[in-house]
């Protein structure tokens, strides 16, 4: 139960982290939610446009927190995980489809380059899984939490095993 528990606190502190990493600066200086989602997908790549906010990046974080509280209700490890790998996935297409577009990525202590938002987006990913990894789960009928039953230790009077073999007399 305590395993749930501190999964769970894991889980939603970092699905918080993913829902607020867009509204901090990712690349020198704009914003997380002024990058259109369809940006990453299409071939023209990360343009100059500002992207309404449902249709920024907050777009797949909501869904993956949205996932996350799920996940803490259903006690599920695996709803838990996935919500890591849309987070983590999400970052790492706009890392590749911003390295495209701006030739290389840096990072820069003075606003140029990467900002706290990446930095933001991929903790809250990495805690994601590391919140699935502590959770024990719901017990299943398979696990190895799961009761054994027992066969009867009465002897059945079907079963000829249980008699003694007659003695030959002689």
């Amino acid at each position: 139960m305590i395993r749930n528990v501190l999964g769970s606190l894991l889980g939603l502190i970092g699905a918080t982290a993913a829902v607020w990493s867009p509204f901090r600066a990712w690349y020198d200086g704009r914003h997380g939610r002024d990058y259109r989602i369809q940006e990453l997908f299409t071939s023209t790549g990360i343009t100059d446009h500002k992207a309404a906010l449902l249709g920024s990046l907050l777009l797949p974080f909501l869904f993956a927190a949205l996932l996350t509280v799920v996940a803490v209700l259903r006690r599920s490890r695996l709803l838990m995980a996935l919500a890591g790998i849309i987070v983590l996935g999400f970052a790492v297409l706009w890392m590749v489809r911003q390295g495209q577009a701006a030739g290389s990525l840096s990072v820069g202590a003075d606003g140029d380059g990467l900002g706290d938002g990446v930095a933001s987006a991929f903790g809250a990913g990495a805690l994601l899984i590391l919140a699935a990894a502590v959770m024990r789960g719901r017990p299943g009928r398979g696990g190895r939490h799961a009761r054994r039953t027992l066969p009867p230790t009465t002897p059945d009077s079907s079963d000829a095993s249980s008699e003694p073999p007659p003695h030959p007399v002689a």
